[in-house]
C-alpha cells in the first residue's frame, strides 16, 4: 500500500503536534514506516454520526483520542453557545480505557467556552446521564462509553436537552461546527483544576443520584412482595458502571441475597474475563454461570459496561441455567406490567407501549389483549425516547408504560429517555419475585407466554465488515438487495419488501407501493410467508451489518428449525 500525500502529511503533523498524550506518541513512533497501519489511522476522520463518535482508542484522525474528543466538544460547544444563553452540559463516563480522561477533556473544552459543566465524580450508567440532563435542566449531555464493544473501543455519545440522544437536525448542526474546527489549536481549553476552581466545572452530588434511584423505584408494580419472596440473585456488572446503582436499587426494593461475581465486580476497561462485555453473548456470562453452580440463585443478572442493557439466565429443572433473549425478557416484562397494573388499578387510560421494527411481534398480541396502543419505531432507543417526548408535549407522559428493543434494552417510566438497565434489573427481579410467590419459575412464565400468544423465535446474525473495504462491502450489499430483492428466503416466498431509505413498502405480487411514515433509514425488511421476516441494516455504531430473523411455529422446535433455514440461506445470499 502506498500512502497518499495527505495521509503522509497528517501522520507527520500528528508526530509533531500530538504531544499531550505519551501513549499517542509511542503509538505514532511504533507505526513509522508501516504504510498500512498509518493508512488505517489517517485515511478518514472518525465520523460524528447521529449519536456521536465511536472508534478504536489510539492515534490518528480515525481514532478516539484527546484530540478528536476536544475537536468534537468544541463543535458541540459552538452549537450550545449558538442556541442557548448561559449554556450547561452534563457529562458521565463508564469504566472503559481513558473514559475518565476523555470526560475531563470534554469538560475542559466546555468550561473554556463559558459553558457550565455538571460532571459525575465517578463512573455512572448511561441512563444516569439522561437523568442528569433533565434533572439539572442542562442543554445537552455527553457520556463517554462504547457500550458493549470490545476493550479497544471507546465512544462519545451526545444528548439533547430532552435527555434523548440528539436528533438528526442537531447532529448535522454539530457536525457542521466540528468540521470548521482545526484539530490542533482549534479547541479552546482551560485546565481541569481551573475549571473546578472557577465553578465552571461542578461535580454532581449524591442528591442527584438518590433522586434518580427514587424515580426508578417508583416504576415497580409489586415491590411490596419482594422482600419476603426469598429471591436469590447472582449479579455481574461485567467490570462496568452498574455495580453500585444496580445493587443500590435491589437493596432499596428489599432483595438482600445478592452475590456479585468477584472477577467482574470492580471497574476494569480491559474486561479480562469477558473480551466481549455484552450480556447478549453467553461467554460474557460464563463467570456468572460458574458462580451459579454453587450459589444456586433464582436468577443471574448481567449488565453491560455502561449499564443500559441487561441480560439474564434462569435455572432449569436439570440444574443448568438457560439464557433468555432480549425479545423474551421484554415481552415478559410487558405482559407482567399489563396484567398486574390492570389488576391493581394503576394502568393509565389509553396506555402506550413502544418497540423497534426489529423487535418481536408477540408484543402486538399482548397489547391487543390489554388495549394498549403499540407504537413501532426505527432501530435505536432514541426513537422510543422521542415517542415519550411526544406524549410529554401533550401532557400525557403518564400514558407510556413500557418500551424495549431486542438488544436487551428496556425502559419503564418517563424519567429518562434512554434504555436503563437499572430499572430493567429492578423490574426483572420484581417479576421473578412475584412469580416465585405464586410458585411459578421464570422458565415456566416464559412457556406460559408462548403457549398463550404463539411460539415466536427471533435471532440475529452480525457480519463484521472492518476498515475501508468493509464499509464499501456493506454499501454494496445494501445496494444489491435494493436492486434485486430475493424471491424467497429459506424456502419461504417474499411477499413484501420495505425500504426505509425510499420510505415505501412494495407488495411483491401486485407491485402496489405504500408509504412508510418513519424517518428515512438504511434498513430493508422482507416479509415472508407464515409470519416470518428478515430485516437487514448496517450498524450505526459498529463495523457490522446485522440481519434479524423472525419465525413462528406450532412448536418451539419447528420455529427454531425454520429459523436455521432462514439464516443459512440469507447468509449465502449475502455472500458470507
Amino acid at each position: 500500500m502506498t500512502l497518499s500525500p495527505k495521509e503522509k502529511e497528517l501522520y507527520l503533523s500528528w508526530c509533531e503536534k500530538a504531544v499531550d498524550d505519551a501513549d499517542l506518541q509511542a503509538e505514532l513512533k511504533a507505526i513509522e514506516g508501516d504504510d498500512e497501519a498509518i493508512n488505517d489511522r489517517f485515511y478518514r476522520d472518525l465520523e460524528f454520526g447521529t449519536g456521536g463518535l465511536r472508534g478504536v482508542i489510539g492515534a490518528g484522525t480515525y481514532r478516539l483520542n484527546v484530540y478528536t474528543i476536544r475537536r468534537a466538544t468544541q463543535g458541540l460547544a459552538d452549537y450550545v453557545n449558538g442556541s442557548f444563553e448561559n449554556g450547561s452540559v452534563a457529562i458521565a463516563y463508564d469504566s472503559r480505557i481513558k473514559s475518565d480522561v476523555f470526560a475531563k477533556e470534554a469538560a475542559r473544552v466546555l468550561a473554556a467556552n463559558g459553558i457550565t459543566v455538571h460532571l459525575y465524580s465517578e463512573l455512572m450508567p448511561t441512563p444516569m446521564l439522561s437523568w442528569a440532563v433533565r434533572y439539572l435542566n442542562c442543554n445537552a449531555g455527553i457520556v463517554v462509553t462504547a457500550s458493549h464493544n470490545p476493550a479497544k473501543y471507546n465512544g462519545y455519545k451526545v444528548y439533547g436537552e430532552d435527555g434523548c440522544q440528539i436528533t438528526l437536525d442537531v447532529a448535522n448542526t454539530v457536525i457542521e461546527k466540528i468540521n470548521s474546527v482545526e484539530m490542533f489549536g482549534g479547541p479552546k481549553l482551560v485546565s481541569y483544576e481551573e475549571g473546578i476552581a472557577s465553578g465552571m466545572i461542578k461535580l454532581i452530588d449524591q442528591s442527584v443520584i438518590d433522586a434518580y434511584l427514587d424515580e426508578v423505584s417508583k416504576q415497580g408494580v409489586h415491590t411490596e412482595l419482594v422482600a419476603d419472596s426469598g429471591l436469590k440473585v447472582v449479579y455481574t456488572p461485567l467490570n462496568g458502571s452498574g455495580n453500585k446503582p444496580v445493587r443500590a436499587i435491589l437493596k432499596k426494593i428489599g432483595i438482600s441475597e445478592v452475590t456479585v461475581v468477584p472477577e467482574q465486580e470492580n471497574p476494569d476497561g480491559n474486561f479480562p474475563t469477558c473480551p466481549f462485555p455484552n450480556p447478549e453473548i453467553k461467554e460474557a456470562l460464563q463467570k456468572g454461570l460458574e458462580l451459579c453452580e454453587s450459589v444456586k440463585p433464582d436468577l443471574l443478572l448481567a449488565t453491560d459496561p455502561d449499564c443500559d442493557r441487561v441480560g439474564i439466565a434462569v435455572p432449569a429443572p436439570d440444574g443448568s441455567y438457560v439464557l433468555f433473549t432480549g425479545n423474551e425478557v421484554g415481552a415478559m416484562l410487558l405482559q407482567y406490567i399489563c396484567e398486574e397494573r390492570t389488576k391493581n388499578g394503576t394502568m393509565p387510560k389509553n396506555p402506550v407501549a413502544v418497540k423497534t421494527i426489529v423487535t418481536t411481534d408477540i408484543v402486538r398480541k399482548i397489547c391487543e389483549e390489554y388495549s394498549v396502543e403499540m407504537r413501532e419505531v426505527l432501530t435505536g432507543f432514541k426513537f422510543i425516547g422521542e415517542q415519550i417526548g411526544f406524549l410529554e408535549n401533550d401532557g400525557e407522559a403518564y400514558r407510556y408504560i413500557f418500551g424495549f428493543e431486542e438488544s436487551y434494552g428496556y425502559l419503564a417510566g418517563s424519567y429518562v429517555r434512554d434504555k436503563d438497565a437499572v430499572v430493567g434489573s429492578m423490574l426483572i427481579c420484581e417479576m421473578a419475585a412475584f412469580y416465585r410467590t405464586k410458585g411459578i419459575t421464570l422458565l415456566e412464565a416464559r412457556e406460559n407466554m408462548y403457549r398463550k400468544y404463539g411460539n415466536y423465535v427471533h435471532t440475529q446474525n452480525s457480519f463484521v465488515c472492518e476498515g475501508e473495504t468493509g464499509m464499501e462491502r456493506m454499501k454494496e450489499i445494501m445496494a444489491g438487495l435494493r436492486a434485486t430483492a430475493p424471491a424467497s428466503i429459506g424456502g419461504l416466498k417474499v411477499i413484501e419488501v420495505a425500504d426505509y431509505i425510499a420510505s415505501e413498502k412494495t407488495d411483491v405480487a401486485t407491485g402496489v407501493k405504500s408509504a412508510i411514515t418513519l424517518p428515512k433509514s438504511d434498513v430493508l425488511s422482507f416479509t415472508l410467508e407464515d409470519g416470518a421476516s428478515v430485516v437487514i441494516r448496517p450498524s450505526g455504531t459498529e463495523p457490522k451489518i446485522k440481519a434479524y430473523y423472525t419465525t413462528i411455529g406450532e412448536t418451539r422446535e419447528a420455529a427454531s428449525a425454520l429459523e436455521q433455514k432462514l439464516s443459512a440461506d440469507f447468509k449465502a445470499i449475502l455472500g458470507f
